[in-house]
């Protein structure tokens, strides 16, 4: 019987350093948090031979999954409330959108010489600065290079760090979850 603890043991310790590298995917826009329910799901699939007792079980994934939900919604809606707030169009928030991947994507790329912190801190930095060109350009094309687009687009830039800040924190409070379940 020994084994199978050390066997379980060593799993749900790959488990939680798997999920904590899905979770610093969110930095890029990606979708780290639904990357931890899919992990969390095989190991669950994995673990009902009766192995092991386990607290993680598929009540559990739902709850991630609704929590990984209302972080991919906080993200979004953050990001489409800093230039809509700001009085931005329907084009414009939508090129906020398309230049924060873009974005994030190349400042990241832009950040591996310095390693891990460069390439967070670019897709973060890029992210912002994709919404910002975003939002400015799809103002620009409506009323002109005017002060507006420029509210509009830091409007964008500053909700889309807010929703990725809130997105990780979501991914913390899972991670923690994940965890506290998988040993209880």
């Amino acid at each position: 019987m020994p084994e199978i603890e050390y066997s379980y043991y060593a799993w749900s310790l790959m488990l939680l350093i798997a999920a904590s590298i899905a979770w610093s995917t969110n930095f890029f826009t990606l979708p780290g948090n639904w990357l931890i329910v899919g992990l969390a799901a095989l190991f669950v699939m994995s673990m009902e031979t009766g192995e092991a007792a386990t607290g993680l079980n598929w009540r559990a994934v739902a709850l991630l999954a609704i929590i990984a939900a209302g972080g991919e919604a906080l993200e979004f809606l953050a990001s489409a409330a800093g230039a809509a707030k700001k009085g931005g169009s329907r084009r414009a928030i939508a090129l906020a959108i398309v230049g924060t991947i873009a974005g994030s994507i190349t400042g990241a790329i832009m950040g591996l010489p310095i390693p891990v912190l460069g390439s967070l801190i670019g897709a973060l930095a890029g992210g912002a600065g994709g919404a910002f060109a975003g939002a400015y350009l799809g103002e620009m094309w409506k009323h002109g290079g005017s002060d507006k687009s420029i509210t509009v687009g830091m409007g964008a830039a500053v909700g889309r760090l807010l929703g990725t800040v809130g997105k990780l924190l979501v991914g913390i409070v899972m991670l923690v979850v994940l965890a506290v379940r998988v040993y209880s």
